[in-house]
């Protein structure tokens, strides 16, 4: 019979690390099961959030949904803008114009290399390393200064519309990029200094938290984790969308699917998509980025004019948006959205100086009008910060989606949690839950 000292040896506690926690990224809770400091069960428990996204989506009109995708992964909201619109674009059967891909393109693109700066930098901080996370943090705000540029706002950008963008490139967006590419890429190079051979680094990461390839994929896991275990899989490769097909780039891989090996892909990774970027950049067509005609006028002057009777002199004029409606203009439009009055917006100067476009842009955000799409079903997917981000989009014929049904790629990762945990140190699962990046809008149900 065991002796009481050594029943007592094997006895278990329960330790909840969640759902407020300072590194588990969101609200998640955490049920560990510990012998000592080593883990025997985990339970993972999520939808703290209430986030509801596909509720909120399936109340709105197709256009008015694009401001809830930002909050699903808010490290990368522009990808969530394109992947949905680009759903219910194959819905619908529109053709976007080139330059808009291109745009797309560079948005997803800039929003990617905030969301590896974010989950590296934030890895290394809770692992003791501050000064990668200052050094990361720092690039990331001179991303997001330029998607406030190019958007108008930092994180809820809301940039897509069903048939395009929101607006053109600004006149400088080519320049400040390749300015913010060079500090971008000097933090890199000054945090793969300080981690990548770091032996306290690589203590904590090497060996943690793998996985192997076939495991990876029975559970469906993509993105970056994926590809640590060696599979190549990326959308943009595998499922060419927008103009990726004309772009080069690689797909970096690991071997071994560990803490460490997540940790270099996303590295490798950021070079990638400064690469795309740059690569968009030299291709994307000819066209004006902003618009500056010799005789403009403030929106709200033309508004005004157009109330007083001045309809004659409208057509000399061009309308002068702030910010958050750059790039919304007649000289614009053509390079960037989809033709088709039922379903673009119409150009600001047309909005504001005829009756017929008012009408039109009036339609189009009216309930119970808008952007009508025949009754019809689909499935789209883009490559998301963390994987495959899918968007089943279900139409009634209705001015808004009958259902919608987002696949996150983090809930994936999640359901492995036990797998990478279970027979570890209580340690290990910080590495561990950071190198997965979950973020909490995206995974909640």
């Amino acid at each position: 019979m065991m002796s009481d000292a050594r029943a007592r040896s094997q006895k278990t506690y329960m330790l909840n690390m969640g759902p407020a926690h300072p590194a588990m990224h969101g609200v998640v809770r955490l049920v560990l099961e510990l012998r000592g400091e080593t883990i025997v069960d985990v339970d993972a428990e999520i939808g703290y959030l209430h986030r509801a996204f596909e509720k909120h989506a399936e109340s709105e009109t197709w256009n008015n949904v694009v401001p809830w995708t930002d909050r699903l992964n808010y490290v990368s909201p522009l990808i969530n803008n394109v992947g949905y619109a680009m759903a219910v674009e194959r819905l619908a059967g529109i053709e976007v114009p080139e330059r808009g891909q291109y745009i797309r393109v560079i948005a997803s693109e800039v929003s990617r290399v905030t969301d590896h700066l974010t989950c590296v930098g934030a890895s290394a901080m809770e692992l003791g390393s501050l000064t990668v996370f200052l050094y990361l943090i720092k690039a990331r705000e001179c991303l997001y200064q330029l998607v406030d540029n190019l958007t108008g706002a930092r994180v809820t950008t809301a940039f897509t519309r069903v048939g395009g963008v929101k607006g053109d490139l600004p006149a400088d967006f080519a320049g400040k990029f390749r300015a913010i590419a060079k500090e971008v890429r000097s933090a890199v190079a000054e945090s793969d200094k300080l981690l990548t051979r770091n032996r306290i680094f690589m203590d904590r990461m090497e060996g943690t938290g793998a996985l192997s390839s076939a495991d990876a994929i029975a559970y469906g896991i993509t993105g970056p984790f994926l590809r640590s275990t060696g599979v190549a899989y990326d959308v943009r490769r595998a499922h060419p969308y927008a103009v990726y097909d004309r772009l080069d780039f690689e797909i970096p891989v690991g071997a071994t699917g560990d803490n460490y090996d997540r940790y270099l892909c996303r590295m490798a990774e950021i070079e990638q998509s400064l690469r795309l970027v740059e690569q968009c950049l030299s291709q994307i067509p000819e066209g004006k980025h902003s618009l500056e005609p010799k005789e403009i006028k403030h929106a709200y002057e033309i508004q005004d004019a157009g109330k007083a009777g001045d309809t004659a002199l409208l057509a000399k004029y061009a309308a002068k948006v702030d910010r958050t409606l750059e790039g919304m203009g007649l000289e614009a439009a053509a390079g960037t959205r989809a033709a088709g009055r039922g379903v673009t917006l119409p150009p600001k100067e047309r909005t504001y100086g005829s009756i017929e476009g008012l009408m039109n842009h009036f339609e189009l955000v009216m309930w119970s009008w808008g952007v009508k799409i025949p009754p019809s079903e689909s499935y789209f997917a883009v490559e998301g910060g963390n994987g495959e981000l899918g968007f089943h989009l279900v139409s009634d014929g209705g001015d808004g989606p009958y259902r919608v049904r987002c696949r996150p790629p983090c809930l994936f990762p999640m359901a492995a949690l036990k797998k990478l945990l279970v027979g570890g140190q209580i340690a290990d699962v910080i590495p561990t839950f950071g190198s997965i990046n979950m973020i909490a809008g995206e995974l909640d149900r």
